[in-house]
């Protein structure tokens, strides 16, 4: 794990997530949120959060209750934890587990993502 700003981890991030078969960037309320198609898969902070935090929420239907263990996890507002969104709170120059995050981007996606895209993001991590 890495110290990182905030900011330069949530652009890794959201590189990251842009990546992925018909991801596209999306900005409401002032968040930076990552869709495909018409459905959110993972929302950061943006402009919402203060500049030395990086919040990710993802859709965890594996590894929710895991995932809540962790001291920087909490369930996410607004009534999504009840579709097993989760919420990472972190600060600038905390550790931060790219690796960990990633997957749960990955899951997070596998679990909103039209199956063809699934297929297709599966076979890009294959080859």
């Amino acid at each position: 794990m890495d110290r990182f700003a905030a900011r330069e981890a949530e652009t890794r991030l959201i590189a990251f997530a842009a990546s992925m078969p018909g991801a596209w960037e999306d900005h409401p309320w002032d968040h930076t949120v990552m869709k495909v198609g018409q459905k959110i898969f993972v929302f950061f902070g943006g402009a919402a959060s203060a500049p030395d935090v990086l919040s990710v929420t993802v859709k965890l239907p594996v590894s929710y209750e895991m995932a809540l263990s962790l001291p920087f996890m909490r369930p996410a507002g607004h009534g999504l934890w009840k579709g097993g969104w989760a919420q990472l709170t972190q600060r600038s120059g905390d550790e931060i587990d790219f690796g960990t995050i990633e997957a749960w981007i990955v899951q997070s996606y596998r679990a909103v993502a039209p199956k063809r895209l699934v297929k297709q993001f599966d076979a890009a991590a294959a080859a």
